[in-house]
């Protein structure tokens, strides 16, 4: 196999964006011109939470490109997995994936993971530990279909929405926190912001303080804690909640610092943009993150962003099967 696309986690890992979205567009007119790619060849899905959107964009995709796919709900279909090393195995835990990827290898060309963050150690989470168990022991290429840092394939898709509903050359496109009743992930504002930072946006983030996003991801990118400054001449306003990343308190890892319901997006705060369009990656808790009005008005891209998500793991899997 090539190694060139060995793996798909980050941003840089899809090469030149420029290139990519153009491979996107053309997908998008004819989405089942490279069948030939997939013939007899095999993904296997591997699920250790619940999904919708990536769940059937992803088979989707893989149907498109003309593969099998296997389907595999780790909590629901299979042995409860130990994920840790050095343990004994006196538990509820009847495998281990040292045993379990390689055997998960065997039967597929490609594997795609979807594996949430713990958020209770952030240094586990942070080093993908799962995710990296499965690149080094399947002996196969795997991509993320997020993981417990980043959501690759969500936000190639919000860039492949961006480009297509974009007025301006280089709109300003702003990451806005906003609250829930659970502690969420940042894989989702992760890999925005890292995928904005390599598109030619102008790119802000706005969030409580406390609410730093890892620098890994984040750079240097503006980080405006006023959110009406930050909203002022937004094209494109992306609402989601994270939960504290613990970059300025390690014991805030995990935790909901701010439950500010002054944040939830809402048209008053819309109204503050450049008659921006909405985003949010779905599912979303209407009342909290954004109101309804917001989110059923006609400057609401949910939906073309979701049905994207299609498009964007075509791109991946497609150059994931030229590469073997």
């Amino acid at each position: 196999m090539n190694n060139q696309f060995s793996s798909f986690i980050n941003v840089e890992d899809i090469g030149p964006l420029d290139m990519a979205l153009a491979e996107a567009m053309e997908i998008k007119q004819d989405r089942y011109k490279y069948q030939h790619l997939g013939k007899n060849k095999t993904l296997m899905m591997i699920f250790f939470n619940n999904s919708l959107r990536t769940r059937l964009s992803t088979q989707k995709a893989a149907m498109n490109l003309g593969m099998n796919v296997i389907v595999l709900d780790v909590n629901a279909g299979a042995w409860k997995l130990e994920t840790e090393r050095g343990v004994i195995m006196d538990g509820d835990k009847s495998e281990h994936l040292l045993e379990a990827i390689p055997v998960m290898g065997c039967y597929c060309d490609m594997i795609g993971v979807r594996s949430f963050a713990g958020l209770t150690d952030r240094e586990y989470d942070y080093a993908e530990t799962v995710l990296q168990q499965f690149i080094k022991y399947s002996g196969k290429p795997v991509f993320a279909m997020e993981t417990a840092t980043v959501h690759p394939l969500q936000a190639f898709a919000d860039l492949i929405t961006i480009e297509e509903y974009k007025k301006v050359e280089r709109p300003k496109v702003v990451l806005t926190w906003a609250p829930h009743c659970r502690a969420l992930p940042q894989a989702v504002p992760n890999s925005f912001a890292q995928w904005m930072r390599a598109a030619d946006v102008d790119f802000v983030v706005t969030h409580p303080k406390g609410y730093e996003l890892d620098p890994k991801f984040v750079g240097d990118a503006c980080v405006e804690y006023d959110q009406r400054k930050a909203f002022e001449g937004a094209d494109f306003i992306y609402a989601k909640n994270w939960s504290n990343p613990g970059v300025t308190n390690l014991a805030d890892y995990g935790k909901i610092t701010s439950k500010d319901m002054s944040w939830t997006v809402d048209t008053e705060h819309m109204s503050w943009t450049n008659d921006a369009k909405f985003m949010h990656c779905l599912p979303v808790r209407r009342g909290l993150i954004v109101t309804d009005d917001v989110i059923e008005s006609a400057n609401s891209i949910v939906i073309p962003e979701a049905a994207n998500r299609e498009i964007s793991c075509s791109v991946v899997i497609k150059r994931m099967l030229e590469a073997l």
